[in-house]
């Protein structure tokens, strides 16, 4: 991104010089946050609020009296699950959480990349602080230390209902805390127990019920969701960029974005929406424009982007809730000297959330390839040529454009919309029917992340046509030059994807796009204010 953040303890401010560090414990931490982790480089400081350090402790001391005074205390001194009625004789206590780590070590699919286990890392690490879950302070020292390292356990993907919470993922977070299994170091996948022993950090041995409160929450769906919420963000405001582009090349009209139609139909992100198109278009008359209503796909694109962006501000509200929560199970209360037996480990509101949040990035390729069938069709496209081809003369027979390309986007447009059934409603009974009614919050969060890559790869395919659409009807036409901050727009997408005058394979320059989008690395809009006047504040 074009700005960096520079956080406090209290709060996070947009400033111009990069964040080297967040803090964790006594306040709550940003989406922004984990993503400066995750995405940045950034690293993870304790808070040294004297209070604070005294919480985490009290909350171990206290598990510790329970356990000497000879109360039952779930998962510390009983069986986990359906055998919590099993009790555990105090010899073996010392012992459930290492058991516990090793038998979850069963997960498959593919393995989370680097940014994806920083967020889950920092999200676990997060909840843990909060005091409630009996872990000592060198459980969360050790963890921070893992994270500023990138020691990064090999997490596989797959194998979580999302209650009891991520166990079987987290598990190889815990593993990784006590040095077994994989993990990645410096670009190199090694044993964890040499990776530790190089870097002078002594493997935990973990206490009664800190095994349980490793893997017993939502941070794994929780650090996807964070990542999914930033990738969808962007997303939003490019669309908004491409259809300010596609009324350009097709000779659109500007006034379908009049402040005036928004007014009257006050839903925020959407007015938010036709504010940036707006301002993209500033200047542009409708003298020429072929048609007195332009299709849905583009009149109507700040109604379906919209409701992205309002869908947005919830959910990043309860995915910061859920980040900064305990959503372990039991949670040890050190101030009222308590244990509370319940189910914060259950996933649902993240698992909404990411169902809802596929549906409406689905809905944003749908509306990128409609814009992008429009703009290949010669009976729809005003006047540009086939399938955009930029081929003149005697070859132009033979050029074929962006018509595979148009073909591509609309394979992944249906795979994106094909994954939009929700996973939250295929709870399954597990675990003996103790684990009757689970979240499934994870599979939700995958599917997010996939839907976003499909629809990353139809604006990479959107952001070639528009570009070259553009240049065609500009080349060809007496109509003015649109805004700077469309032309520098295209300046920058050919920095990836030259003029299309001759067919050529176009694969790699689809690849590059996409990352550069998935990267957020195009200048866009981050709020009304910045669309003022096409000047101001902008974003990658």
């Amino acid at each position: 991104m074009n700005e960096m953040y520079n956080v406090d303890q209290t709060t996070h401010e947009k400033v111009g010089k990069t964040l080297e560090h967040i803090v964790v414990g006594a306040r709550r931490v940003t989406l922004e946050e984990v993503l400066a982790v995750a995405e940045r480089g950034a690293e993870v400081r304790l808070a040294d609020q004297a209070a604070f350090r005294e919480r985490i402790e009290r909350g171990a001391h206290y598990l510790r009296t329970c356990l000497a005074s000879g109360a039952t205390v779930y998962g510390v001194n009983t069986g986990y699950g359906d055998a919590c009625e099993v009790s555990v004789p105090p010899a073996l206590v010392a012992s459930l959480p290492l058991q516990l780590t090793r038998y979850h070590g069963c997960g498959m699919g593919e393995y989370l990349e680097t940014d994806a286990t920083l967020a889950v890392m920092v999200a676990r690490l997060n909840s843990l602080a909060h005091g409630y879950s009996g872990v000592r302070w060198e459980l969360l020292d050790t963890l921070m230390q893992l994270i500023n390292q990138r020691v990064l356990p090999r997490i596989p993907a797959e194998g979580s209902v999302g209650a009891s919470g991520d166990l079987t993922p987290l598990s190889y977070v815990a593993a990784a805390l006590i040095g077994e299994r994989e993990v990645s170091h410096r670009g190199q996948l090694r044993a964890a127990s040499d990776v530790l022993a190089e870097l002078g950090i002594a493997p935990l041995v973990l206490a009664p019920k800190e095994g349980l409160a490793l893997m017993n929450g939502t941070a794994v769906m929780t650090g996807l969701a964070c990542l999914a919420w930033r990738r969808a963000d962007y997303l939003t405001r490019l669309a908004c960029r491409l259809t300010a582009l596609t009324t350009v090349a097709l000779n659109g009209r500007a006034a379908h974005f009049d402040a005036r139609l928004f007014e009257a139909k006050p839903h925020i992100g959407q007015g938010e929406a036709a504010a940036w198109i707006r301002a993209d278009l500033s200047g542009r008359t409708d003298s020429s424009a072929q048609r007195v209503q332009d299709r849905y796909s583009v009149r109507c694109a700040p109604h379906v982007i919209g409701v992205a962006r309002d869908a947005l501000s919830w959910i990043r509200r309860d995915i910061e809730n859920e980040l900064n929560s305990a959503n372990d199970n039991p949670l040890i209360d050190p101030d009222d000297e308590c244990v509370l037996h319940g189910g914060n480990f259950y996933g649902g509101h993240i698992a909404f959330a990411m169902d809802a949040l596929k549906v409406a990035v689905a809905n944003l390729a749908d509306l990128m390839d409609r814009q992008l069938a429009l703009l290949v069709d010669d009976k729809f496209n005003h006047g540009l040529p086939r399938n955009l081809s930029g081929s003149t003369g005697e070859r132009a027979a033979i050029n074929h454009g962006f018509k595979a390309v148009q073909i591509s986007a609309s394979a992944w447009t249906a795979e994106a919309l094909k994954l939009t059934m929700p996973a939250s409603v295929f709870s399954r009974s597990t675990e003996s029917h103790n684990q009757d009614k689970v979240s499934m919050g994870t599979i939700a969060a995958r599917d997010c992340l996939r839907v976003l890559t499909l629809t990353e790869q139809v604006a990479a395919a959107h952001t070639l046509a528009t570009v070259q659409a553009a240049t065609l009807r500009l080349r060809d036409s007496a109509l003015p030059m649109p805004p700077a901050v469309l032309t520098e727009f295209m300046k920058m997408s050919a920095t990836h994807s030259a003029f299309v005058d001759e067919d050529r394979a176009l694969e790699f320059d689809l690849r590059a796009t996409a990352d550069w989008i998935r990267a957020g690395a195009a200048p866009l809009y981050t709020d009304l204010a910045s669309a003022q006047g096409q000047t101001g504040k902008y974003d990658g």
